[in-house]
């Protein structure tokens, strides 16, 4: 069973709108931290959003302004809103749970179209 699961990103309009949703089973999901994490085409993974198991959050100073991660502990679900959308948000986009140990999702691709 795979412990993390992101929903589907899909293709999106720049300027547009997009939440990922990311779901956990199997895992105490509230006593872990979670991260959004992306790699773009070239480029290394980079952690882009992180909310930890008290709800204190941190971005990436790229995404400021246009990311929000939330959680709800009841849902075993971490979410990811992406307002503004534009070419260099184009990505798979993967979730992080650790606590110590760590456990990735599989990666939902976004791809941002102009």
């Amino acid at each position: 069973q795979v412990p993390l699961v992101e929903s589907v990103g899909g293709v999106v309009q720049a300027w547009g709108s997009l939440r990922l949703s990311c779901a956990a089973s199997g895992i105490m999901f509230s006593a872990h931290d979670i991260g959004w994490y992306r790699q773009a085409p070239g480029k290394q993974r980079e952690l882009v959003a992180l909310i930890s198991s008290g709800g204190r959050t941190n971005y990436a100073d790229s995404v400021k302004g246009r990311f929000t991660i939330s959680r709800d502990n009841a849902k075993n679900t971490v979410y990811l809103q992406i307002s503004s959308l534009n070419a260099e948000d184009t990505a798979v986009y993967y979730c992080n749970a650790r606590n110590p140990v760590v456990y990735w999702g599989q990666g939902t691709q976004v791809t941002v179209s102009s």
